[in-house]
């Protein structure tokens, strides 16, 4: 039984960011059981609304980041809605925003700004290049890192254009070390008294990404500068992808002792008693040789008996899935990665879940991301306005929500 309470209860954090690695941050922040309020702009809200799948005029993009908030909808361009703002930083632990440097200075929402009023505000900034260096100017996605950071440069196959990496690398890497500096401010909160800027690149988080590549390069005095090896990995052999007859296979058989059984499967007495082949080196001076073994060894077979060889002698190895099979797979099930939530407008969804598992508090966020504005009232009225304060800001648009906030609580006090 789940006894203690989650370790970010009682924590207010403003969201005021769009797409993916603010939201992502927000949402795991949520999780860990914060009080999130999504502030969006007018009148179509955040961007990641105009993202697909859609249904419903409900964008899945949104929902899948954006669960478990508070929605409220401001126009700060009017000062009643920016005074509406700055009590609810007052109010607040945590201000996240994910907006090219010096965008937020320009609404009275810079860190300065906000730290004036609540100096115990920790303030965390995701962008593109961060907020120094001679590239804090320029605009930039996950796409824009992946490409800087030699990330990219590193996959597909030789002489081809690298493929698109098909997931936020960027965004979901930023927003997971920004969770662990916020959380990390937090703690030096409780010591200091005080907040602080945290300054998150995308860049930045790729380029720390690197176990092998700066390593290699900075230690060989610039010689070594890894390149598209395509399949599989020529520094360690065997390690790789490979064609059966129903699909794909990934195959970890690079340390030694895994090798010297996965070399007897697919190769008999002659290959596991290769000595040549018993250390890392040995076995990547001789891949040619290994491939021209092992990828006839998978041609010849269904994924499934591949697999069922392998789990015999204890070697790593799996399907290469596609979603469908991801979605459908017992572990997956069986570790709760998906979410069942109920949706004003949708109903039931399913969305994927955030990884962790404590084992005293759950962190699974059950409430669906909000409809755009669908709290603006009860925020409101948390921070001190009166129903006849509210009903103007409502009137004169500085409040505004999409038409069905309007008719589920129409629908909920019939």
């Amino acid at each position: 039984m789940k006894t203690q309470p989650l370790p970010l209860s009682g924590i207010r954090v403003i969201d005021y960011s769009h797409f993916l690695a603010g939201p992502y941050v927000s949402r795991c922040l949520a999780a860990l059981g914060a009080e999130v309020i999504k502030v969006e702009r007018p009148t179509e809200g955040e961007a990641g609304r105009a993202h697909p799948y859609f249904i419903k005029g409900q964008s899945g993009y949104y929902l899948q980041q954006n669960m478990g908030k508070e929605g409220l909808r401001i126009d700060m361009k009017d000062p009643r809605g920016l005074a509406l703002m700055q009590k609810l930083v007052a109010s607040a632990d945590i201000f996240v925003e994910n907006y090219r440097p010096g965008t937020l200075k320009k609404l009275g929402l810079g860190y300065e700004e906000l730290s004036q009023i609540n100096p115990g505000l920790i303030y965390c900034s995701i962008s593109a290049y961060g907020h120094t260096g001679p590239d804090s100017h320029r605009p930039g996605y996950g796409l824009i890192a992946e490409a800087k950071s030699g990330i990219m440069s590193m996959i597909g196959s030789s002489g081809e254009a690298p493929p698109l990496l098909r997931i936020a690398l960027g965004d979901v890497h930023t927003g997971a070390n920004a969770v662990g500096a916020i959380c990390a401010a937090l703690f030096g909160r409780v010591k200091s008294g005080r907040g602080q800027h945290i300054d998150m690149a995308l860049y930045d988080s790729l380029v720390s990404m690197h176990e092998y590549a700066v390593q290699c390069y900075t230690l060989s005095g610039g010689k070594e500068i890894p390149v598209q090896t395509g399949h599989d990995l020529p520094t360690s052999t065997l390690y790789g992808v490979f064609t059966a007859t129903d699909g794909y296979v990934v195959i970890a058989a690079q340390v030694d002792e895994a090798w010297k059984r996965f070399a007897k499967r697919v190769g008999g007495e002659a290959l596991a008693a290769d000595r040549r082949l018993h250390s890392a080196a040995g076995r990547n001076a001789h891949r040619l040789k290994i491939l021209a073994i092992v990828r006839p060894w998978v041609a010849q077979r269904r994924v499934a008996e591949c697999l069922a060889a392998l789990e015999e002698i204890d070697v790593p190895a799996a399907k290469v899935q596609n979603i469908e099979e991801v979605l459908a797979d017992p572990q997956i099930k069986a570790r709760g990665m998906l979410v069942e939530q109920e949706h004003p407008v949708l109903g039931k969804v399913q969305l994927a879940n955030l990884p962790y598992h404590f084992s005293e508090c759950d962190t699974t966020l059950k409430t669906a991301a909000p409809l755009l504005g669908q709290h603006n009232r009860a925020i409101a009225a948390r921070l001190g306005y009166s129903s006849s304060e509210i009903d103007a800001l409502v009137r004169d648009g500085v409040l505004y929500a999409e038409a069905a906030v309007a008719e589920i609580t129409e629908s909920a006090t019939k």
